[in-house]
């Protein structure tokens, strides 16, 4: 399905909207909305400094697995304009942890699984994987000591120094529990990104 909004051509995977009707058909579909919603909220974060900065993006992809916002004026912005664009999704999930959590200790135990989620999805996009904010926060700091390719290297170098513990920990994981494969899923996820990376935010 595509829409276009001010220039931005938006694609949404029919796969989305599968998954989205059989959430709601199994009685799932409030915690696939917390998990998309918190997403969404990932992704605000990064939208709203780009079109304050009167930038918009060219095309924004919404699949199943990933929101991908195709970001062509990266080059032509300061710094620290685009440091402000990849720490404000992680920053928004943190404020909606913060709120949330409050709500759910005043109001209602419903908000503890959105703050949860908005913590743990803040702190995942901050780990120093180049396809994630913290691997782009280094890559930018990076690149004011080294060219493009280095900076690039060195991430990357730091981020299977990064992944190796947590692989060795997801094998024990998994057979000590002989099921609970959910550390080797997130190294997996993070080697793939790394293979299919792009340049955007």
């Amino acid at each position: 399905m595509k829409l276009k909004i001010h220039n931005t051509n938006i694609q949404i995977s029919y796969t989305l909207i599968c998954v989205c009707a059989i959430c709601l058909v199994t009685n799932a579909f409030v915690g696939f909305v917390t998990c998309f919603l918190s997403v969404l909220i990932h992704e605000a974060g990064h939208l709203i400094p780009i079109a304050l900065f009167g930038d918009f993006p060219r095309e924004i992809k919404i699949s199943l697995f990933e929101i991908t916002i195709s970001d062509n004026n990266r080059n032509s912005r300061t710094l620290f304009q685009n440091i402000i664009i990849i720490f404000f999704g992680p920053f928004a999930n943190f404020i909606c942890f913060i709120i949330g959590y409050l709500l759910y200790l005043f109001c209602n135990d419903i908000f503890l699984s959105f703050s949860i989620v908005n913590l743990f999805l803040g702190l995942f996009n901050m780990l120093p994987v180049l396809s994630l904010d913290g691997g782009q926060l280094l890559y930018l700091l990076f690149c004011r000591k080294f060219d493009g390719g280095k900076a690039q290297k060195t991430v990357n170098i730091l981020t299977f120094i990064f992944i190796f513990p947590i692989a060795v920990l997801g094998f024990i994981l998994l057979f000590q529990t002989k099921y609970n494969f959910s550390l080797l899923a997130v190294c997996f996820y993070l080697i793939m990104s790394l293979v299919m990376k792009r340049d955007n935010f």
